[in-house]
């Protein structure tokens, strides 16, 4: 028989690596678009007329890009994040003692950790 708890967690745990790796792309993306537009919007700062105008627009342009997907993305998180805590309150559920245990054996590991200092 397979355990459902097992199968939950290593899901989990491929959820969460695809997520982290998800958020290194964004944060990656997101800077290069804000760079991008701060280039622009510095060179089109000693421009004047017309010039000017299209290097500021699409610095403007790149910025609202830049939000528009860290908006996105923040919305994917918040959903990833519901569906974790979702995933532990299951396993708490589930798993009482187990999760009395680690909270125990976490309280007395910081415990020891900071009688020592």
């Amino acid at each position: 028989m397979i355990d459902t708890n097992t199968n939950t967690n290593i899901r989990s745990n491929a959820s969460s690596a695809a997520l982290n790796s998800n958020l290194d792309t964004v944060q990656t993306d997101i800077k290069t678009l804000v760079r991008d537009a701060q280039s622009l919007l510095t060179a089109a700062a000693s421009l004047t007329g017309e010039k000017a105008e299209e290097m500021r627009g699409r610095g403007m342009q790149l910025l609202d890009q830049a939000m528009g997907k860290g908006k996105e993305y923040q919305g994917q998180a918040m959903v990833r994040g519901k569906e974790l805590a979702h995933t532990a309150d299951v396993y708490v559920k589930d798993n009482p003692w187990r999760t009395i245990a680690a909270a125990a054996s976490v309280g007395l590991l910081v415990g020891v950790i900071l009688g020592r200092k």
